[in-house]
Formats: structure tokens, sequence, C-alpha cells
């Protein structure tokens, strides 16, 4: 995924999470938007998720999300695998390209087109271009910092930022707690 960075963070002891996302929005090598928004909290506000990749893609997938989601009262899990099943058997939803993190208090999770559903062992996931480059700095500032989980999402991607051409330093961010 190119033209995006977004970065998810559980601390599972104080139950407390963000995803934050930068604001560039690219079309080839053209930057045609530079604020946009590409976390959102769903279902009551107790959820958190992100994506990366193609905007339209995005939202029907978030749009699908939440429906699992109320459909199972809010049980993160299995709205997760759900979407995954309707992701990967949808002959419309299978040509999605875009990519998503979404998080309660409990529980972090990366979801993919080709059917991942992953759970970080040190609950951070990064995704898009500059994914790689926040992760490192997000595990390092965690290692040798005493930052909250917010200071760490926002200081990951002013440093992904900083080394990815598709990544600006336009970040929001959403918590919940």
């Amino acid at each position: 995924m190119r033209g995006t960075t977004v970065i998810g963070i559980l601390d599972r002891k104080k139950k407390i999470g963000v995803i934050a996302g930068d604001g560039q929005i690219t079309f080839g090598e053209t930057v045609l938007k530079s604020k946009a928004r590409k976390v959102r909290k769903i279902y009551k506000d107790n959820i958190l998720a992100g994506f990366a990749g193609s905007t339209a893609d995005a939202l029907t997938l978030f749009e699908h999300f939440e429906k699992a989601l109320e459909g199972h009262r809010g049980d993160i899990v299995k709205a997760v695998m759900e979407l995954a099943k309707l992701w990967r058997s949808d002959k419309i939803l299978r040509k999605l390209e875009a990519m998503m993190i979404v998080m309660n208090t409990a529980r972090i999770f990366l979801l993919s087109g080709n059917g991942d559903i992953i759970e970080p062992d040190d609950s951070i996931i990064a995704i898009g271009s500059g994914g790689s480059y926040a992760l490192a700095a997000a595990r390092a500032l965690k290692q040798h910092t005493d930052l909250s989980v917010e200071e760490i999402a926002r200081n990951a991607l002013k440093i992904a930022g900083e080394i990815c051409i598709y990544t600006n330093m336009e970040v929001s961010v959403e918590k919940i707690s």
C-alpha cells in the first residue's frame, strides 16, 4: 500500500488504545490532500478503526465491519472473523485494495484482503507505505521511553513522515479507554 501510514497501539494494562494516521492522500506521484482523516471511532465510540489503501474500498470495509459489530453486539473478535470471511468470499469485496487496523481496549487486529487476521504479540501494528518505519519507531519508543501510547503513535508517525515520501506530518489520532 503506497500513500499512507497508519499505526495502532494498545496498552493492555491501562486499557488505552490509539490509532493514528497521517493526512496525505496521493494519486500516483501527486499529493491531492494533506489533511485527510484515516482513523475513526465506531460502534458507540468503543472501537477504533484505521485504513490504508483506496478510500472508497476502505469506506466499504468500514461499513461492513460496522454491520458485523452491530450483528455481534460489539464483539470485536466475531466481527473481525465475519469481515475476513466476507472479504475473502464475496466476489466484489475480494477485489478491494485496503488494509485495516481495528481495536478495542482489550484486542488489536490487522485485517487484509488476503484473509489475514493478525493480533500482534506486542500490541503494535502499522500499515501503509511508511508502516515499517512507524512500527520500528514505535517499538523503540515503547521499550526505551515512558511516553504514553498517544505520544508514541504521534512520534512514530512523524519519524515515518521524515523517511517515507508518501507520509506527511499531518497526524490525526483517535483514542479509546
